[in-house]
């Protein structure tokens, strides 16, 4: 099936112009348009998003990423279950071989409430109880997970905000069980994020060649 990415926003290492370096915004559908060499779709309907390591970046940090988002904020009780799920393979990572491949984001707000990581050929993630928390200690969910492996991530989140993240690859399935987001939430709107996010800064040695590249084959995004 042809992965749709027309209607989200995607997170660009390209810059807006040449006097502002900050990265580029644009819809799914202008991004394949205007910039295949980090938003391609391949033959087989799959996506590739492309992320070198040295690249424009957002205001707030300095790592690059090639990453989609929801392009509207929802809450939790807007509907019984939310549900993004991703079906990828990474045939290259960052030399310090640790990048962000899912994420639920939180609006006006840095720290997510659930990053997912690809790290050394471990899917890992960080989870925030309470919105006021501190960076969570990174867990590991599932082993084995080498590069050009199809694996997938499926994030689910109730409207009560109990969180469930699921990785599986190889025929082998991990989940984290319920995970329970405090009441510091429910004033607080969300997005669903995916794609590639490096997790190391980037410097004028950065090599040009270094760069996080996925290849989504599915992705579901569910709000019901």
């Amino acid at each position: 099936m042809s992965v749709n990415i027309d209607k989200l926003i995607i997170t660009t290492p390209v810059a807006k112009s040449s006097s502002d370096p900050v990265a580029l915004e644009l819809t799914g559908a202008e991004a394949l348009a205007r910039l295949p060499k980090v938003v391609a779709k391949l033959a087989d309907g799959s996506i590739r998003f492309t992320a070198p390591t040295k690249g424009a970046s957002s205001k707030s940090t300095h790592r690059t990423r090639c990453e989609w988002k929801e392009p509207v904020y929802w809450a939790l009780d807007s509907a019984d279950n939310h549900r993004s799920h991703q079906m990828m393979s990474l045939p290259q990572v960052n030399h310090t071989q640790k990048v962000v491949i899912s994420q639920l984001h939180v609006k006006d707000d840095d720290s997510p409430a659930l990053k997912v990581f690809w790290n050394k050929g471990k899917i890992t993630y960080g989870f925030r109880q309470s919105y006021n928390q501190t960076a969570p200690a990174s867990v590991t969910l599932l082993s084995n997970v080498p590069l050009n492996s199809v694996f997938a991530v499926t994030v689910e989140v109730s409207g009560s905000g109990v969180l469930t993240l699921t990785a599986k690859c190889k025929g082998i399935s991990a989940t984290t069980g319920p995970l329970k987001m405090d009441s510091s939430w429910k004033s607080r709107t969300f997005n669903f994020h995916g794609g590639v996010y490096n997790q190391v800064d980037y410097s004028d040695s950065t090599p040009a060649s270094d760069a996080s590249v996925c290849e989504i084959s599915t992705l579901q995004l569910l709000h019901s």
